[in-house]
C-alpha cells in the first residue's frame, strides 16, 4: 500500500536525500520548503504522515504543527538541528508524535515513519482488539475511541498513552515508566510531557476521564470500575 508523505524542509539537499529513501519504499512525496507551502499542500492532498522541520521561512514548524493539529491527527515527526529538551517538550505539547535531531540516518527516519504509521493505523496483532469500560470503547484494529457511540478524536500519542494505561489497568504507573513506555527510552524530554498529555486526554474523555486517577507522589492509574 502506498503512503503519502509531506516533507517540510528548507534545505534542498536534505529534501533530496530523504525523498530518495522514501521513494525507494514506494512512498509518494510532497515537498515544501516553507511553512506556507506546507499548509497549502496539506490542504490539497491526502497526507498520511508529515516530517516537519522547525526552522522554516515564513511560518516556523511550531506554527505549522499547531495549524495541522486544528483539523487533523495525522502523525507528525519534528525534524530539527536543535536538541534542547525544551524544544522537544514544546513539540510534543503542540501535538508532534516523534522528534528527530539532525544529523540523522535516513534509513532510521524511514523506519521511524513506518513504525509511527503502523501504530496510527492500529495494526496490532495478537491482542484483544475491542476494549470497553462503561461508555468508553477502544477498538485497536480501527484505532478508534468512542464514548457512548460518539467518536473521540485522539492524536496518535494520546491514543498510545490511553492504550498503555488501559493495558495496565489497576496498576499505578510512574511518570518515568509512562514516558519510557509511550515515548521510548531514547526520549530525553521532561516528565511534564506525561502530565500535559494526561490533561489533554482527560479533557477529551469527558465523564470517563475519572477513570484516569492521579496517585499523589506516585503517578497515574486507570480504573476499569468506577
Amino acid at each position: 500500500m502506498k503512503h503519502n508523505l509531506l516533507l517540510v524542509e528548507d534545505e534542498a539537499l536534505v529534501r533530496e536525500i530523504v525523498t530518495d529513501y522514501f521513494e525507494n519504499e514506494q512512498w509518494t512525496i510532497y515537498e515544501a520548503e516553507t511553512g506556507v507551502l506546507a499548509l497549502d499542500l496539506f490542504e490539497r492532498h491526502s497526507i498520511d504522515l508529515v516530517i516537519l522541520d522547525i526552522m522554516l521561512p515564513e511560518l516556523d514548524g511550531w506554527t505549522v504543527c499547531k495549524q495541522i493539529r486544528k483539523s487533523s491527527d495525522v502523525p507528525i515527526i519534528m525534524l530539527t538541528a536543535k536538541g534542547e529538551d525544551d524544544d522537544k517538550v514544546l513539540g510534543y505539547e503542540l501535538g508532534a508524535d516523534d522528534y528527530v535531531t539532525k544529523p540523522f540516518s535516513p534509513r532510521v527516519l524511514v523506519a521511524q515513519a513506518k513504525a509511527l504509521l503502523k501504530r496510527a493505523e492500529g495494526r496490532i496483532s495478537g491482542e484483544e482488539f475491542l476494549l470497553q469500560f462503561g461508555s468508553l470503547e477502544l477498538n485497536t484494529k480501527s484505532y478508534s475511541v468512542t464514548i457512548a457511540g460518539a467518536d473521540i478524536d485522539l492524536s496518535p500519542k494520546e491514543y498510545d498513552l490511553l492504550i498503555y494505561l488501559v493495558r495496565n489497568k489497576g496498576i499505578v504507573l510512574s511518570r518515568d515508566t509512562i514516558l519510557n513506555a509511550v515515548w521510548g527510552f531514547d526520549y530525553f524530554g521532561d516528565i511534564r510531557t506525561v502530565d500535559t498529555h494526561i490533561k489533554k486526554l482527560r479533557a477529551k474523555l469527558g465523564n470517563e476521564s475519572e477513570r484516569i486517577v492521579t496517585v499523589i507522589r506516585a503517578g497515574y492509574r486507570f480504573e476499569a470500575e468506577k
